[in-house]
């Protein structure tokens, strides 16, 4: 344990150290790892259509050529008309200046506005600010004499952008293209080699090969939804517009679809063109509110409803997750980084989803719950949170059955908190707070969910009694509580007795008379109290049918069982859905109810 420790603690050095380092290299060779990740992507993109042209016997050097040229004449195309468009719209404006002028002259310039009434104000104050700093530089001994030497202002040139920094400008998205266009041939030309290069690098053929595969599903599924669902953005988007009365309203369309594969900004971004076109052209107020209103709308309905539920189920990432990767890739990259922070993602959470070194990636970025239902649900308890303990239960039971909630969820963090309450690290008021809580919460799910009958099983009105008797604890109490409430769904007579006293069973048994006895116990505290429990009733009633629980048991069932009852009892359940089933075998005539 000691020589373990100071292991672990290197190896997680190690890979702080490593994902620093990878962070700097990141951002200061962006040069270099900007086109090698659109490329990378572009592989993933391309590769089915090249795959395609090869089946046709054509080879691969010249189906790699074909469906890049067509990826770039299609971009390009796009590029054109959208160019075109704006040149044409940006003719079209001097017509509507007019109208530009006088709603600028009414929001600027109408001195009974608010606006203009807040910019006098404003103006007003800067006055009196003014005299009263040089009434300050007076009484300081300033010269107030205006004859007196003036301060000359200076003149700051103005220092323009030289013809190297706009052909900087120029050249950077021209090499960034220019490289994107070679990385992508070469990865599509060698994707075999490269695939292998990895494999031999890592050491884990099969791991990597996995990875990759895994990786480009991801991917590719991401970018269709993506595509589905931002060619439907731009429809009802051009629909709305065309609705309004906007013109170009196809162009302005086409770039909402386009501008919103840049996550978070490019909404935004398409919405400013239309809505400043519509006030610029109608006479009113009317029009340009409306398409603010559409963008809004139907931005929020995307963004809160349809991709969270699209993009996190098929990607694999988190909501936070989506968010935190494109303010890091934007942080690194600039606004490129937005467009790459998803698939870059992707291939993080692949990576720790498959190489052990690196599962905290998933962990923090995955999907899936970072601790089991059962374990939120200890926590929740643990924090005094009753309504967020409520909810890990309902969530659990929208999508389960409400022996498995019990079975999988309830029992659990019963057993977790019999645990730390028996090591002496649960403190008397949190053991009471939980034990009440859940209490409370299994009666709450007992009362909604529906409950069955005795023409379910086709017993008499007056039918086999069963007892839920604990064997220790308030633990096994609501153990017993729960299968009670099984056993009444489906149509039993069941009553769970609660741990008050010794003589509780002899005095509830002799009241009930019951059929049936099943004993309820929560490991592995539970087990050595659970052969005397048995004794005791076994001597009260010798022929009565007793069935042994042993909730959430991991070792063999079959032994424990023959120890407590010393040989009577051969098998145990350990879940609460196996006693309801050995106990509705015995009451249907498939088991006896009495003891052999």
């Amino acid at each position: 344990m000691t020589s373990s420790n100071p292991t672990r603690l290197l190896s997680r050095l190690v890979i702080m150290i490593t994902a620093v380092l990878a962070v700097a290299a990141l951002y200061l060779a962006k040069v270099l790892f900007l086109p090698l990740a659109f490329a990378v992507l572009f592989a993933f993109l391309l590769a089915p259509l090249v795959s395609s042209l090869e089946r046709i016997r054509l080879p691969r050097t010249l189906a790699v050529l074909v469906v890049i040229a067509a990826f770039a004449v299609l971009l390009g195309s796009i590029g054109w008309l959208a160019a075109s468009q704006v040149i044409q719209m940006a003719g079209n404006l001097p017509n509507y200046q007019a109208n530009i002028d006088k709603k600028f002259a009414l929001v600027l310039h109408h001195k009974n506005a608010a606006f203009g009434r807040a910019e006098a104000e404003v103006q007003r104050l800067g006055n009196r600010l003014e005299v009263a700093v040089l009434g300050n530089n007076t009484d300081n001994g300033a010269p107030a004499n205006p004859s007196g030497p003036q301060q000359q202002p200076v003149r700051v040139r103005e220092v323009k952008p030289g013809r190297l920094d706009q052909v900087g400008g120029i050249l950077d998205p021209l090499l960034t293209a220019f490289l994107t266009t070679v990385f992508t041939f070469f990865v599509l030309l060698r994707r075999e080699d490269l695939r292998d290069r990895l494999i031999g690098l890592t050491g884990h053929g099969h791991v990597t090969t996995l990875a990759m595969m895994d990786a480009a599903t991801r991917i590719s599924r991401y970018f269709r939804l993506l595509l589905a669902v931002n060619a439907t953005y731009g429809t009802i988007i051009t629909l709305a517009l065309y609705l309004i009365g906007v013109p170009h309203f196809f162009l302005f369309g086409a770039l909402a679809s386009i501008l919103r594969f840049i996550p978070y900004v490019g909404a935004p971004t398409a919405a400013l063109l239309p809505t400043a076109l519509a006030f610029a052209v109608f006479p009113g107020w009317t029009q340009g509110l409306l398409v603010m209103t559409v963008f809004f709308c139907l931005e929020v309905m995307t963004a809160n409803y349809a991709e969270p539920r699209l993009y996190g189920k098929h990607t694999g990432l988190s909501s936070i997750a989506i968010l935190v990767a494109a303010a890091f890739w934007t942080l690194i990259w600039g606004p490129v980084g937005l467009v790459l922070s998803v698939p870059l993602t992707v291939c993080l959470v692949v990576l720790g989803s498959h190489v052990p070194n690196f599962e905290f990636l998933t962990v923090m970025l995955g999907d899936q719950p970072p601790i089991p239902p059962s374990s939120q649900l200890f926590e929740r308890l643990l924090a005094r949170d009753e309504h967020e303990a409520s909810g890990v239960l309902d969530a659990y039971l929208h999508d389960h059955t409400q022996a498995q909630v019990y079975d999988e969820v309830a029992i659990p963090a019963l057993t977790m908190a019999e645990r730390y309450r028996h090591q002496q690290d649960l403190p008397e008021d949190a053991e009471r707070f939980i034990y009440a809580t859940l209490r409370e919460l299994i009666l709450e799910i007992g009362e909604r969910e529906p409950q069955g009958s005795a023409k379910e099983l086709k017993l008499p009105a007056s039918g086999p009694r069963i007892l839920c008797v604990p064997v220790r604890d308030e633990a096994d109490h609501l153990a017993g509580i729960m299968v009670a409430q099984l056993l009444q769904a489906v149509g039993l007579d069941a009553t769970a007795i609660p741990v008050e006293r010794d003589d509780q069973l002899s005095l509830v048994a002799a009241e009930t008379q019951p059929d049936l006895v099943l004993l309820s116990a929560l490991p592995p505290f539970a087990r050595a109290r659970s052969r005397r429990v048995y004794n005791s009733v076994r001597s009260r009633y010798p022929d009565l049918r007793i069935i042994i629980g042993l909730w959430n048991y991991r070792d063999d069932s079959v032994q424990a069982a023959m120890q407590i009852s010393r040989g009577e009892v051969s098998e145990a359940a350990t879940t609460l859905a196996e006693a309801v089933t050995q106990i509705r075998a015995a009451v249907t005539g498939t088991g006896s109810i009495r003891a052999a």
